[in-house]
């Protein structure tokens, strides 16, 4: 049986959602619409907009209300800026046309050597066919970049390092066991939608004052990312599970 995918961003967040426990951890996300970008940039200061259908960080935009009154948003390597929230809209409008679009709470990542940074969990059905979290890793962001994955110029670093400065070795050990299990959270409750699923690439935030976000999960995740670690434990175990389970690998 085939291992089943779910595109839309959208689609899963609605199924997590309904959990509780989960719900907490969800930055708002809400479907483009322009006055609905209004009242959360109002709200959040800074926002994320990102294609419903998407990998890679690809189409992601960062936008913000600037202290002065003024409107800034970035997709590339240079911020665009505005006098004012309508000719910001207008041109955040044309650039996403008539695709599918979320508008999500901007989170405050933690950073590391000035750098921001969030998490991969990786989640996968293991032999006994029970969710196990396989794999935890950190990606720093690009200096000039708004999205930290690997393919748009995030370096992957071991989550232990990017901690270093923040968390004492036994906080980061505890905090691994946190992020474990919501990994394992996520993936039961996809999976009352989903029953097909059979593993989870799941990207953590953790903000300053160390709560962590979930701010999306792929069903489809690069496991390769891991063999950059120069701890090769994690990645044996995950590419040992995606053949146990039949994924067809590169």
């Amino acid at each position: 049986m085939a291992i089943q995918r779910v595109k839309s961003k959208w689609a899963k967040t609605k199924v997590l959602l309904l959990s509780e426990p989960l719900r907490e951890r969800i930055p708002v996300t809400k479907r483009w619409h322009i006055p609905q970008l209004a009242a959360m940039l109002e709200q959040h200061g800074m926002v994320y907009v990102k294609p419903d259908q998407g990998t890679f960080g690809l189409g992601v935009v960062r936008v913000e209300k600037l202290p002065d009154g003024r409107y800034t948003y970035q997709s590339g390597t240079h911020p665009q800026h505005f006098p004012s929230f309508d000719k910001m809209a207008a041109s955040l409008q044309k650039r996403i046309g008539s695709r599918q679009y979320l508008i999500q709470q901007g989170i405050p990542l933690l950073s590391y050597d000035g750098l921001r940074f969030d998490i991969r969990v990786m989640v996968q059905c293991n032999p006994k066919q029970e969710w196990e979290t396989t794999g935890i890793i950190g990606r720093l962001s690009h200096p000039k970049k708004i999205v930290t994955n690997y393919h748009s110029g995030g370096v992957p670093m071991a989550f232990d390092k990017l901690m270093e400065p923040h968390l004492t070795q036994p906080q980061v050990d505890s905090y691994k066991m946190w992020l474990a299990e919501i990994g394992t959270s996520v993936a039961r409750q996809l999976q009352t939608r989903y029953p097909r699923l059979k593993e989870l690439g799941i990207d953590i935030a953790i903000d300053e004052s160390f709560r962590p976000w979930i701010l999306e999960v792929n069903t489809l995740p690069d496991p390769y990312i891991f063999r950059k670690l120069d701890d090769k434990t994690m990645f044996r175990r995950i590419y040992r599970y995606c053949l146990a389970y039949d994924r067809r690998m590169k």
